[in-house]
């Protein structure tokens, strides 16, 4: 314990100062023992963590080391109790990056059967669908759920599954949505939906203009439970994933809209993770269930 405690000081110390030499100053140590210590932890976890050039003054952390660092930066000495796990592959925290609708609709119940199969695991939840390919690789993040492919071989992606959306109407409105009849029925409604740029505000907006409607956006928010949440309230329609819909809804109307294509959504993680069994955990919940909620809502 106290000898692989002093490598992974001696680790974060040179990613923290870019260097050898000031790693060395600050612990005290030789350039030599620095770069020893270094060699030792990257042979026990089997991964390199630093590159440097021939010569070279600073060291590059690879995408593993980025990852080692970001567990240890922020409370280095409680993740230097958790050494054991660290070292290894298979780590105990899992850090996610998903929408926010995805983890408020979807999660809870993903992450009961990921706890059922592993009890010490601690899962972080980045609830944001932007930068997550670079935040992977920056070592901020190691798995990301994701509308979008990024084609990037540092951050490997499978399909994780595929969801319609749906037309939602404020229950008040007392109509039933239809979308053979959607123009009729909502021309000229206030419209909600996403900030611009996301790219289920795109479809929406095209799918509604070949409807002939021309989208009066009233309210634009950042994801699906607050889009949701304006309709709940009466301040307009919106087109959301399927999956936001319960059975037992009392506040909005709902249909499956056919003719607006599947859309995919991607699980992806670290490169260094490919063999970890926690990440293969939560995909196999995410895919599973993700699954039995399409073939809910199709039935």
């Amino acid at each position: 314990m106290i000898s692989n405690l002093t490598l992974l000081q001696t680790f974060y110390h040179l990613a923290h100062e870019g260097s050898y030499s000031a790693a060395a100053r600050n612990l005290g140590l030789s350039y030599q023992s620095v770069a020893n210590h270094v060699r030792r932890l990257e042979q026990t976890i089997g991964d390199k963590l630093v590159e440097s050039e021939k010569g070279g003054k600073q060291v590059a952390l690879t995408p593993r080391g980025h990852a080692m660092y970001k567990l240890l930066h922020p409370e280095l000495d409680i993740m230097l109790k958790r050494l054991a796990l660290l070292i290894d592959k298979e780590r105990p925290v899992l850090r996610v990056g998903l929408p926010q609708a995805a983890f408020f609709y979807l999660f809870p119940k993903i992450l009961r059967r990921v706890q059922e199969e592993h009890h010490g695991m601690e899962l972080r939840a980045l609830e944001r669908d932007t930068m997550l390919p670079d935040l992977v690789k920056d070592g901020s993040l190691d798995v990301c759920i994701s509308e979008s492919f990024f084609g990037d071989p540092m951050v490997p992606q499978r399909l994780l599954g595929v969801y319609q959306l749906c037309l939602v109407v404020p229950r008040v409105w007392k109509l039933e949505p239809s979308e053979e009849n959607i123009a009729k029925q909502l021309k000229g409604r206030p419209f909600i939906t996403y900030e611009p740029g996301q790219t289920l505000r795109n479809i929406a907006i095209d799918f509604l203009a070949q409807s002939g409607i021309e989208a009066a956006v009233a309210v634009s928010t950042s994801g699906s439970s607050s889009v949701k949440r304006c309709v709940e309230e009466g301040l307009g329609f919106a087109i959301i994933p399927s999956w936001c819909i319960e059975p037992d809804e009392s506040r909005v109307l709902s249909v499956v809209l056919e003719n607006i294509p599947e859309i995919k959504m991607y699980f992806g993680h670290a490169q260094f993770l490919s063999d970890s069994i926690y990440v293969k955990s939560l995909y196999d919940a995410c895919q599973e269930y993700l699954s039995a909620k399409m073939l809910d809502i199709a039935h």
